[in-house]
Parts: structure tokens; sequence; C-alpha cells
């Protein structure tokens, strides 16, 4: 392995160690949310998901990133966050 690959990698751990930093930060958010959302249609939120898309595939467009790749992460990882949400709102629920 060269050593320019070893610095790209090296680089790549960094971001990942902020990346889960990050995601940790957004998950207290969420489920803060599920706290206050009435129901499961205010946990899913359809309109709010494509609303978030679109916002961030235009800050990868001003980041000079593939607006596809933003699009493919953001939507596996709101998945994620709504299949955790609505298990937090549920347990608050009592159910």
């Amino acid at each position: 392995m060269s050593a320019d690959l070893t610095e790209v990698r090296r680089a790549i751990d960094a971001i990942d160690a902020e990346v889960v930093q990050r995601l940790a930060a957004r998950e207290r958010l969420v489920r803060r949310a599920a706290a206050l959302k009435t129901d499961e249609q205010a946990v899913r939120a359809p309109a709010r998901v494509e609303e978030v898309i679109a916002k961030v595939r235009g800050l990868a467009v001003a980041a000079g990133g593939s607006p596809e790749v933003v699009e493919r992460v953001y939507r596996a990882m709101i998945s994620a966050f709504i299949d955790l949400e609505l298990a937090e709102h549920r347990e608050l629920a009592g159910e």
C-alpha cells in the first residue's frame, strides 16, 4: 500500500469520526422530536423527508459533491432514524 493511500485512508478515518459524532448529535435531536410528535404519521412525515432531500442535494452541489450520492446516503439515514423515532415514540406512548 502506498504512502499516499495510507494518508487518504487516515483522512477518511478522521472524517468518519466526525460524521459519527454528528450522527450521534442528530440522534439526540430525533429522540427529542419523537416526544413532540402525536402519531406515527407525524414521525414518518414524507413531505418533510422530501424537503430535507431537496435541501441536502443543494448543499451537495454547493460543496462540490454528488447530489445523487448525498441523496442515497440521506435516504438511508432518514429511514434508520425514522425506525428509531418510531420505536422511541411507541415507547413514550406506552405501546
